[in-house]
This record gives C-alpha cells, structure tokens and sequence, in this order.
C-alpha cells in the first residue's frame, strides 16, 4: 500500500468553544476534547511515573480510517509531566499515549456532521456521563468536602482548585454574594487548534562532490566557536563524516522550509529525526495488545515548545521529536475504551547541538 503524503501540523488561536468533543477537533493544550465521554483513561494511567503526579494534556489528532467502520471517528491523544525533573534524555516514561475510536454509528454522536455553533457546542459532553475534574478534564473520584458541587481526579487537584478559585466560590464559604473572578488553572497548557497542511515534494538536489564537501567543511569550521572544533585538522574526509550527523542535517533541511511545523502526520511512514542516535530497532517497539505491530503514526516537533510556556529557572521541559507508535490494524479495542499506545522520545544529540549554535 502506497504511503500517503505526509501532513504538517500548525498551531492557530480559536476560540474554546470551538475545540470541544463535538467537533472532534487536533488540538493542542486545553482540557483534552474526549472523543468517547465514557470509559475514560484511569487515574493510575494518567501519573507520572517519576513524581506520581498527574499528566498534563498536551495534544490529540483527529486521525479516522474511514475504511475501518469501527474507526470512522478516532482520535489520538498525548499527556505529560509537566515537571521538568521529571524530564530524562531520551526517556519516554513521563509520558502517555492513547487511542479511541467509534463507527459513525454510536452512542454519543449524531450521524451526520455536527451544527457548528457555540450555544449547542457542549451537546454532547463527557461531564454529561461521569464526575469530570475542575483542574485537568479528566476522570474524578473525589469532590469539594465541604459544599460537594465540584469533583477533582486527586487531592493535588482539589488543593489547587481551592487556592485558586474555589475559596471564593464555594457555597459554604459565602457569607455575600462574592465579585466575580476569573477562573486561573496553571495546570493547563496554552490552548491552540492544530491546523494541517501538505508537504511539498523536496526538489531533486545532486549529491555534492568530495570537493564540495570539503568547501563545506572548511566553511563550517571557520563559522564555528568551539575551540574543538577549529583546532581539528582540515582535510580529513573521515573526521567530516563521523563529526556531522547525518540525520540531523536531513532534519534541518527539511524543516527549514516549513519552520513553524509543530507536527507531521504520515500514517505508515517513516518519522524525520532529530540524530543518528537513539533510533529505534523494530524489537524496541511492542506489538498492540491485539497482537498487530505498531507502526509510525506523527511525531511532535520542537518547535510546539515554543507555544508552551513551560521553560522554569533550574530546568526545562525538552524533547528533540515525539515519536508516536499506533496499532497498525486500529483494533477495535479502543472503540469500547482507551487504548495505550506507544511513545518514543529522541533529544537531540551532542554533535546535533553543536551544529545548532
């Protein structure tokens, strides 16, 4: 089978409403738009596994398999750490993946596409079939003690809520009708619809001669700060080889056309990385639980981190690409839940960075 062109994502301002269930939106920050609003991901699911803190939403894309009727509707969703502690080269276990899908045909959509308005936009909604948190849209199991009207998934949610909005909301607190405040959630990344594009076809370029090379390399070694680097010999071929990762080079060449990518989508394809190390074997990536194998879906860029403000003092949230790994036959198991998926995280390497600055 023929692999489909692959799809650039952007990230675009819009307008909440406009990014809930209904409209299964590719969205980015936000509480996550779910697209089954039952039988939503467990608490446990949803903790980091280095600080046992919840997940932040980070993005989903609407990807359906419009030949698979248990997959007319699908969505794919990622959840992170937002604590950069937690962030490890080229560890992905601060991380989540999940599938779900639906037919056309299901208990919460209507049939047809839905009227795009934002007075009916919370019709139909996952509130409306669980207890939901006030802090991260996700599934709840505890609630306010004192007046029982709002509903948290942890503790750590129903401290933050209080501190910032729920001591001047909740009924057993008023002794007057309170002003009214805006409601602040820090947990929240920035909100933004993912947008897409085609990729155009690289024009066709010659490989460049040894000659040419070595132009380049001479160039670069004169542009270059790093006392290594300009004090290495020139004329050596072998050095240029070893010392330019190949990988990256095919990275900022392909990025650089498009350079405000957040996403690429190829469905079946092979993803575009950050270095030539840390690369994936096929042993490295599990089959599903169906015993399908999983394959290339997206990768998440770099660049989505500049819209999402997680840079603090000592450390920062950072990745080189996201990897995301999806069952190649969609099995119908996520139609009824939420399916894991697989995630592989890649940093750039040491050469990378170097050619960077």
């Amino acid at each position: 089978m023929a692999v489909a062109p692959t799809e650039l994502g952007f990230v675009e301002k819009r307008a909440s409403w406009k990014l809930r269930s209904k409209f299964f939106p590719s969205k980015v920050g936000g509480f996550p738009a779910w697209l089954r609003l039952s039988n939503l991901p467990n608490r446990t699911d949803l903790l980091c596994q280095v600080c046992n803190h919840p997940l932040t939403f980070l993005l989903q894309v609407y990807a359906p398999v419009f030949e698979l009727e248990e997959a007319f509707h699908r969505t794919i969703y990622i959840f992170m750490c937002r604590n950069s502690s937690c962030n490890k080269t080229s560890s992905r276990i601060n991380f989540s993946v999940f599938r779900n899908q639906l037919p056309r045909k299901n208990e919460f959509y209507s049939f047809e596409p839905p009227e795009f308005n934002e007075k009916s936009s919370m019709q139909p909604c996952a509130d409306q079939f669980q207890k939901m948190c006030a802090i991260c849209g996700c599934c709840a199991i505890l609630n306010c003690h004192k007046c029982a009207q709002i509903d948290y998934c942890c503790e750590d949610h129903k401290t933050l809520d209080w501190e910032w909005n729920h001591i001047h909301n909740c009924p057993s607190e008023k002794k007057e009708i309170p002003e009214k405040k805006k409601l602040i959630n820090h947990f929240l990344l920035s909100e933004f619809e993912l947008v897409t594009e085609t990729e155009e076809s690289l024009p066709d370029v010659p490989e460049k001669s040894d000659e040419e090379k070595m132009k380049d390399y001479q160039k670069f070694l004169q542009s270059s700060s790093s006392k290594e680097l300009q004090d290495m010999p020139v004329g050596d071929l072998g050095y240029v080889e070893e010392k330019k990762d190949k990988a990256f080079n095919k990275f900022q060449k392909r990025v650089k056309l498009e350079p405000e990518q957040v996403l690429r989508y190829q469905k079946g394809g092979v993803p575009l990385w950050v270095s030539s190390e840390n690369v994936p074997s096929e042993n490295d990536i599990p089959n599903c639980s169906c015993g399908a194998k999983r394959h290339f879906e997206f990768q998440v860029m770099p660049q989505l981190l500049n819209y999402l403000s997680l840079d603090s003092v000592q450390e920062s949230i950072d990745w080189g690409t996201l990897i995301i790994y999806t069952c190649s036959a969609s099995c119908s198991a996520g139609v009824d839940t939420y399916v894991k998926e697989f995630l592989w995280k890649q940093d750039f390497s040491d050469v990378s960075l170097t050619m960077q600055q």
